[in-house]
């Protein structure tokens, strides 16, 4: 049985930055800064085995193309998939073989300029 590690990351502003909270079984730890915006971790690495996150923006090639989205979680497919507003990229990530179409290039609040082209 393949177990998911669950992981959070937390976005505080430009005064902290980015923040990857060690987590030692007790929940309130993750969320222990205030006002943070809270990411999780998908349970799938890129093709340079970099950890992929929600609001991470992520440039794929699918059949040739480049795509550059941003993950999110989809409720309707209860999975991670990458999207520009206007598309989504193979639908979501289940159907990716290790991922190895995707690459982690910035997230949504470090590296705006990235989902602004």
């Amino acid at each position: 049985m393949n177990v998911r590690e669950i992981k959070f990351r937390g976005w505080y502003g430009n005064k902290i930055g980015m923040l990857e909270p060690s987590f030692n079984g007790n929940i309130n730890e993750i969320f222990a800064e205030e006002n943070g915006v809270y990411m999780q971790y998908t349970g799938l690495k890129d093709k340079n085995g970099k950890e992929i996150y929600e609001g991470d923006v992520v440039d794929t090639t699918y059949d040739g193309k480049s795509f550059v989205g941003i993950v999110v979680y989809d409720v309707s497919e209860l999975d991670f998939k990458a999207t520009n507003g206007n598309e989504n990229y193979g639908s979501n990530f289940q159907y990716l073989t290790c991922c190895e179409e995707v690459e982690v290039i910035g997230n949504i609040y470090e590296d705006k300029h990235l989902i602004n082209s």
